[in-house]
């Protein structure tokens, strides 16, 4: 049996050759315009791919049964927003901790630690931007200053690490970077109001 939330979807796992088909079958059902798939379950029991196209080794012989577990795109949107808050967090304590270990001069595990963040900064500034794009969000100001902002304090800082002027790197994340961060704070508040305000158009 082949089933999307609980629901069977009169397809037939002896159809196909292997999971992979299946999922891909399913992906094109207009049942699942504007949801997105939260969990696989194969055989009652969780699957994520360890690789790509692992669902292709999986052959139809192998498999009783296929449930798909969604949620509507914007719900799951709501439900970033409020990570988002963490993340915020996140960059808050590591740029706090960052600065740390430079002015303690323990500069190789600053430097480490400083990559990480820049990472999070990097994914952190894509999923704001997925989301304004994907549900058209109105352009609050405040937006445009925080991203500019945040955008242009990451070029400083890849500057000032080239120039390995990492006392000038610890004041720029304590004393520009944290109070940035913070701003946006207000920014996602915006963000999830209009995501439900989009929901309910």
């Amino acid at each position: 049996m082949i089933s999307i939330d609980g629901k069977d979807t009169g397809k037939e796992v002896n159809k196909f050759d292997n999971l992979e088909e299946i999922l891909v079958s399913i992906m094109r059902d207009e049942v699942m315009e504007n949801r997105v798939v939260t969990d696989v379950f194969v055989n009652k029991e969780a699957f994520s791919e360890i690789y790509p196209h692992q669902a292709e080794d999986i052959e139809a012989s192998e498999i009783q049964s296929v449930e798909i577990v969604t949620m509507p795109i914007s719900e799951m949107a709501v439900n970033i927003t409020q990570e988002l808050y963490k993340v915020v967090t996140v960059m808050d304590q590591g740029a706090r901790h960052v600065a740390e270990l430079f002015r303690r001069a323990e500069d190789a595990e600053a430097l480490e630690f400083f990559q990480d963040l820049l990472d999070v900064i990097r994914r952190f500034l894509g999923m704001i931007t997925v989301l304004r794009n994907e549900f058209s969000l109105k352009r609050h100001p405040l937006f445009n200053e925080a991203t500019e902002e945040l955008s242009n304090l990451f070029s400083e800082m890849l500057e000032v690490v080239e120039n390995e002027d990492w006392i000038l790197l610890s004041d720029l994340l304590e004393y520009e970077f944290i109070p940035a961060v913070e701003r946006f704070k207000k920014v996602i508040a915006q963000l999830r109001e209009d995501i439900k305000d989009y929901i309910k158009a």
